[in-house]
C-alpha cells in the first residue's frame, strides 16, 4: 500500500436516491492510492450503487466523486468522462463478455474498445492471459468456461488496456472455497503490481485478510472506515475462549456466566465460545470447572474476535 498523503479518490458528500428511495446520504471516504480498499454491506446496502457511481454511471443528487487526475490536479467522475474510462476498469458481479468469442477473442475485443494500439493490445492480452492462468485455454469459448474462469476472464477484460484503478463488485460470489481461494490469490497479486483495488462484497470473512482498509456501509453512510485490526479494536475489547468438552456443556454455560471476567457466552458449533476481559483468569476457571465436572477437553482454542462481529455489533445498534 502507498502511504502518500495525497488520497486518489475523494467522495465528497455524496447522495444517491432512486425515485423517493434514499440510498446512499452525505458520504463521505477517501481512496489511497495503491490500496486495497473493501466495502463491506449488507445486501440493498448500497455497495453496488456506489461503485457504479464512481465510474460516472449514476449521477448523485448530491455532492461529488473527485479523483487525482491528469495535469496533478482533482477531477470530478461525472465531467470527465473520457479520463475516467481510461483510469478506471470495472469487472460487474455479473460478467459482461461475450459468450459465443473465445478467451483471447474477448480480450482483443475489449482492447479494440479502447483503441489501443495493435502492438499493445496484443502484448496485454498474451500478458493477462498469463496473469488469469488461461494461456493455455485461450482457444476456449466463453460460454463453456467454470464459474472461476469466467471471473477471472471478467476481471482480464476490466485490465486490458492497463487502468490504474481496477473496481470489483463481489469478485468470488457464487464460487466454491477453493475457487475464492484462488480468485483473491489473483485479486492479491494484481495490487502487489501496483493497481489500486476497489472491491465491494458481503463475505466479511474474505474481505478481513486481503484489504488494507474497509468500509463499513451502514444506514446509507459509511460508518466505520479502517484497518481491519483498527476496527475490531475500536469495537471489541474482549478476546474468546472457543471450547468443545465431552458434555454438560449447558452446565458449564450456567456455571461460567456467573464469574468475574467473562462478558458473554455463545454457542456456536456444538461448542462453547466465552467473551472475556481477562484470557488469563477465564482459562483458570474454566479448567477449575472441567475438573469439578469430570469433564474432558476435545479442544480448546484461544482467538481475537472477527471483523463479522463488528459488523453485526454496528448493525445491532
Amino acid at each position: 500500500m502507498n502511504n502518500s498523503m495525497q488520497p486518489l479518490i475523494k467522495f465528497e458528500n455524496l447522495t444517491k436516491q432512486y425515485g423517493k428511495n434514499l440510498i446512499l446520504k452525505n458520504l463521505n471516504l477517501e481512496i489511497n492510492k495503491g490500496e486495497l480498499f473493501g466495502f463491506i454491506g449488507m445486501s440493498g446496502s448500497g455497495k453496488t450503487t456506489i461503485l457504479n457511481t464512481l465510474i460516472g454511471f449514476l449521477e448523485p443528487e448530491e455532492g461529488d466523486i473527485l479523483f487525482h487526475g491528469s495535469g496533478n490536479s482533482y477531477k470530478s467522475v461525472f465531467k470527465n468522462s473520457k479520463e475516467v474510462r481510461r483510469k478506471f476498469g470495472f469487472a460487474t458481479q455479473i460478467a459482461s463478455f461475450y459468450p459465443k468469442l473465445t478467451i483471447e477473442e474477448n480480450l482483443f475485443h475489449f482492447g479494440s474498445l479502447y483503441n489501443l494500439p495493435k502492438k499493445i493490445k496484443k502484448n496485454n492480452v498474451d500478458n493477462l492471459l498469463r496473469l488469469i492462468g488461461l494461456e493455455s485455454e485461450k482457444k476456449q469459448l466463453a460460454q463453456s468456461l467454470s464459474g472461476g474462469m469466467e471471473k477471472r476472464l471478467g476481471i482480464a477484460c476490466s485490465l486490458i488496456h492497463n487502468p490504474e484503478v481496477l473496481i470489483l463488485d463481489e469478485p468470488t460470489a457464487n464460487l466454491d472455497p477453493v475457487l475464492r481461494e484462488s480468485t483473491w490469490k489473483l485479486i492479491k497479486d494484481i495490487n502487489k503490481m501496483g493497481t489500486t483495488i476497489i472491491v465491494a462484497s458481503h463475505l466479511l470473512e474474505e474481505l478481513e485478510p486481503v484489504c488494507d482498509r474497509i468500509g463499513i456501509i451502514h444506514n446509507k453512510s459509511i460508518m466505520e472506515v479502517g484497518t481491519p485490526d483498527q476496527l475490531k479494536s475500536n469495537y471489541i475489547k474482549n478476546d474468546e475462549i472457543i471450547l468443545k468438552a465431552s458434555g454438560k456443556h449447558n452446565e458449564i454455560k450456567k456455571l461460567m456466566k456467573s464469574t468475574r471476567y467473562v462478558y458473554d457466552i455463545k454457542e456456536k458449533d456444538d461448542k462453547l465460545v466465552f467473551y472475556t476481559k481477562s484470557t488469563k483468569n477465564t482459562l483458570s476457571n474454566i479448567l477449575h470447572l472441567l475438573n469439578r465436572l469430570n469433564e474432558n477437553i476435545i479442544s480448546l482454542e484461544v482467538t481475537n474476535p472477527s471483523l463479522k462481529e463488528v459488523f453485526e455489533l454496528i448493525h445491532n445498534k
